[in-house]
């Protein structure tokens, strides 16, 4: 959840009325978001620099206010203001529209195709008559930075760049170049220079993060206005010659990006916040954009779109029962003009303004309704249901399992569910055809020990014994938790599976321990031993032969006719594989067979 910081006269001197703490957090809390701490810029340097540091900064109230992740809008003062303002009715939701320009002839961004391969999406928008302020100008480049780091996924989706439109000339071109052809001086630089050597420069700037979303690029993507200036060259840095000032009245604003829809959203939420300081309030001039295969498009799109709801599907889902007028006028507050347009089927027609890219659909409009009424309003019922909540079956097996292997003198282990391929493959002596056949693979693993999930308990406790070998022995370990399977019949490709596995690491192999951990886990299951697979409720071991175990100190578990596990003497190759120094004999079986 993203945390803004709003000073808070200001914010006060821009809502028109002051309140207390307690009437703010009150009222932070009937909007939907939280006043998270009350502090001041002092303060903060004291806590992160010292004191020393502090010198000088102002003792001004500072507000941290939580947001929701979705709600762009709320990510500067003047989103939050605007939507308080109406919340509390002191002024109705503005009505965004694009203008034409003045001057008739539209500014224009040509995007090559040599960006399709780095970065292939452009948009941009011109604000007209801006007046800036410290206060202003300090929002406006921390909105930009909020919207980076939310919606544009720390630059790698969403970039964004503005520039006095008054220093440079249209039409615009974006286009993607080698890097030791792209030469500029940078935004705050002195000197001019190349795309590959700013990036050695800024390794040991507050830019080094970003670096990698277009360092190992063969091009640099960079947008030049007519006279070859360049603007920038995103996500990285703008251009000196083109940076805001105060002074600066005509702002040009480009985004590139590697997803459309998250641009023109980024796009609509900056233009719409800050055209309320255009001397036309509201307004925006559109630019056109032109693709490298010939296709134009005006953007900002600014689209107003429609949804209509019932008032009684939003009563059931909330829980509630207002009439479609009282519910028309909550959404209004909620910045969602409304209106009833059937009172006989209550039915009502919401118009999304381009602000709130969160409304995806009918259910959203639900929450905006409950925050308006008030989640305290909201009485509170039983759930109508003639089911009662009990512990599963497979869980309260697992608990009494549990303690039966520990009151064993076993120590319970927690391991990972994803490990490498090797970990249940070659490292357990399973042919690779075994493991693609079985095991479900990670599409992206981050890295070479999350692969595939795990398909047995035993290399996580092998791999715990391996990391824990300085400790005294006997080493007695236990897991009972899920492995994954692939299986075509399921509906996802796969199951889950629970398992007992344990492991007895000494000097010797230790075969009788595990041997009868397994006949005490068995018996406390209420199974007797009979070699007679017709007795109700027995289990037995026959021979087999398992890649992992020794040959001849292995057997498989079997209860009721069906083989429920394995257990024997780990195989000394795997051990090799572990680097465990001593034997191992272990068991695994699956109780979900047991009950």
């Amino acid at each position: 959840m993203p945390t803004i910081g709003v000073n808070r006269d200001d914010l006060f001197k821009n809502l028109g009325k002051s309140y207390t703490e307690e009437e703010f957090d009150e009222l932070c809390f009937e909007y939907g978001i939280e006043l998270d701490e009350v502090t001041s810029e002092k303060e903060q340097i004291e806590k992160e620099q010292g004191s020393k540091k502090a010198a000088g900064a102002s003792d001004a109230v500072i507000y941290k206010i939580d947001i929701p992740a979705n709600r762009y809008d709320l990510l500067c003062m003047e989103g939050l203001v605007q939507a308080l303002k109406v919340f509390l009715q002191f002024e109705p939701a503005p009505q965004f529209q694009r203008i034409e320009p003045t001057s008739g002839i539209m500014q224009k961004l040509i995007v090559k195709e040599s960006t399709q391969s780095v970065r292939p999406h452009c948009v941009g928008a011109v604000l007209r008559n801006i007046t800036f302020t410290p206060e202003v100008y300090a929002s406006f480049i921390d909105l930009q930075d909020k919207l980076h780091q939310n919606i544009g996924r720390r630059r790698s989706l969403v970039s964004i760049g503005t520039h006095d439109l008054d220093t440079i000339t249209g039409p615009f071109r974006y286009e993607a170049l080698p890097p030791n052809e792209i030469k500029f001086i940078a935004l705050n630089q002195t000197e001019s220079h190349t795309a590959a050597e700013l990036m050695e420069i800024f390794k040991e700037t507050h830019l080094k993060p970003y670096l990698a979303i277009i360092k190992d690029s063969p091009l640099y993507p960079v947008i030049f206005d007519s006279n070859g200036v360049v603007l920038s060259m995103p996500p990285i840095i703008n251009g000196d010659h083109s940076k805001i000032k105060l002074s600066t009245r005509n702002v040009f604003i480009e985004i590139t990006a590697t997803d459309l829809t998250k641009a023109r959203i980024t796009l609509d939420t900056i233009v719409a916040m800050f055209s309320t300081h255009c001397d036309d309030k509201f307004t925006v001039e559109p630019i056109l954009v032109e693709n490298f295969d010939g296709k134009t498009t005006e953007y900002p799109t600014l689209n107003y779109r429609q949804e209509i709801v019932t008032a009684d599907y939003l009563n059931k889902k909330i829980g509630i029962d207002i009439d479609a007028d009282t519910i028309a006028s909550k959404l209004t507050k909620m910045c969602l003009k409304s209106e009833v347009t059937d009172k006989d089927k209550g039915e009502i027609t919401v118009t999304i303004p381009p602000t709130r890219s969160d409304v995806i659909h009918s259910c959203d409009i639900v929450e905006d309704v409950a925050v308006a009424y008030g989640y305290n309003n909201i009485e509170k019922t039983f759930p109508r249901s003639v089911t009662v909540g009990r512990q599963q079956i497979c869980t309260k097996v697992s608990e009494r399992l549990r303690h039966e292997v520990v009151a064993a003198g076993f120590t319970e282990a927690l391991t990972f569910s994803l490990c490498s391929r090797e970990d249940v493959g070659v490292k357990i002596r399973k042919t690779v055809e075994e493991m693609e056949r079985t095991a479900v693979k990670i599409a992206n693993p981050k890295t070479l020990e999350f692969q595939v999930v795990r398909t047995s308990l035993i290399p996580g406790l092998l791999k715990t014994i391996a990391s824990n070998k300085k400790m005294p022995i006997p080493l007695k370990l236990f897991e009972l938790q899920e492995v994954s399977l692939l299986d075509s019949s399921t509906d996802t490709g796969a199951r889950n599976e629970r398992r007992l596995s344990a492991v007895y690491y000494n000097k010797t192999p230790g075969f009788e321990v595990i041997h009868g951990l397994l006949d005490k886990v068995m018996r406390s299951l209420e199974f007797t031993w009979s070699v007679d697979r017709s007795v109700p409720n027995s289990y037995c071991l026959q021979a087999a032969e398992d890649s992992t175990f020794f040959p001849g100190r292995c057997a498989h578990v079997v209860c009721g006719g069906e083989v429920i596990g394995t257990l024997g003497v780990i195989h000394p190759e795997v051990l090799s594989n572990f680097e465990l120094p001593c034997p191992v004999s272990a068991f695994e079986i699956n109780i979900e067979k047991l009950y």
